[in-house]
């Protein structure tokens, strides 16, 4: 009787063992699982629809993410949509919005949003009422979800065109980066300059600097009708300057993210060889990627990127595009690599 009854003592241990490790594998796999839904998929998503927006933003405050970007038919202004994972976002309303008095009719394009001296700053580009040109605006706002306020509207104005501006702070030092914006010729153009700013970003400091300009065998891929760089995005890593920019016409299949490296914020600027770094991927069926926008993460050599593609990559000039968000990795040669989305 003492056999059978250590025997049976043996089979109900093994027993339960097993019930543990089939509810362990379990566990795992749920917690597998759920990881899994919780991995940022593209395009972003507001409320199960895809958030149709060009030139896209994102910014960090209080570990929430916000996104604005040029919006709808780019006559009214600009939006923000909230989350706390950058998965489910919320429209949140505008941060900025057009009213009888703005100085700009339409082109309300390319807004970001910087942080600086305890204020939140938004660059935007409008078409301007006086000059029938495209200028950049200075807004500002004591929120990161606004509403923004035209502080100096426009800008600048340097007698030509100007979109895209990018606020750059090296220490205490503030610069712009921006596309001076035109149509010569029969062919559209974007030249990508830089300027030193008074600290109190009221105004420019000395004159601009031409930085880039299209010049690679990927940005002439229709010289005949556009010779553009634009989109500007500065950071520094380790002791070098890198600009992430755009190439090609944003309605176009072959607009893609190049990159540039400089020893100072004025350059001289080189363009990376193995640019582009980002382009169609037929595949995929994605195309028209770029003007992107980056955030730091925890690791110093890996940044957020967040760029736009076409909604239907068959018809890119229908003008509606998708926001994203990959990964740019920066390796021990200080090249820098895309990666399409985030796992």
């Amino acid at each position: 009787m003492k056999v059978r009854s250590e025997r049976n003592a043996f089979y109900l241990q093994m027993g339960y063992q097993k019930n543990i490790w089939i509810a362990g594998l379990f566990l795992i796999t749920l917690i597998s699982c759920c990881s899994r839904k919780n991995i940022v998929k593209n395009p972003l998503l507001s409320d199960g629809n895809p958030i149709i927006m060009g030139d896209p933003f994102m910014y960090k405050y209080n570990n929430r993410y916000y996104l604005t970007g040029t919006y709808g038919s780019a006559n009214e202004g600009f939006p923000c949509y909230i989350s706390d994972d950058m998965i489910h976002w919320k429209f949140n309303g505008m941060l900025w919005q057009k009213n009888e008095n703005s100085w700009a009719s339409e082109a309300f394009w390319a807004p970001e949003v910087k942080f600086y001296n305890n204020k939140f700053y938004l660059t935007y580009s409008g078409l301007s009422k006086e000059k029938k040109e495209l200028r950049i605006a200075l807004a500002v706002s004591d929120n990161p979800e606004g509403p923004f306020k035209d502080l100096h509207a426009p800008w600048f104005d340097f007698g030509f065109g100007a979109i895209d501006g990018d606020i750059f702070v090296d220490g205490d030092q503030p610069y712009l980066y921006f596309s001076m914006n035109g149509f010569k010729d029969g062919y559209s153009f974007g030249i990508i300059y830089g300027v030193k700013l008074a600290k109190d970003l009221s105004a420019p400091v000395g004159d601009t600097v031409k930085l880039l300009e299209a010049s690679q065998p990927w940005e002439r891929v229709n010289w005949e009708h556009n010779r553009c760089n634009e989109g500007p995005f500065v950071f520094k890593y380790n002791d070098t300057y890198y600009m992430t920019y755009s190439g090609n016409h944003t309605f176009e299949q072959n607009y893609g993210i190049g990159y540039a490296t400089a020893s100072s914020p004025l350059g001289p600027w080189t363009k990376a060889d193995e640019n582009p770094i980002a382009a169609k991927d037929t595949i995929q069926h994605i195309s028209g990627i770029g003007h992107n926008s980056l955030l730091p993460t925890k690791h110093e050599n890996k940044k957020l990127i967040i760029y736009h593609t076409h909604e239907n990559p068959k018809q890119p000039e229908n003008q509606r595009r998708n926001a994203n968000i990959g990964l740019i990795k920066i390796d021990k040669k200080g090249k820098l690599h895309f990666v399409p989305g985030v796992k």
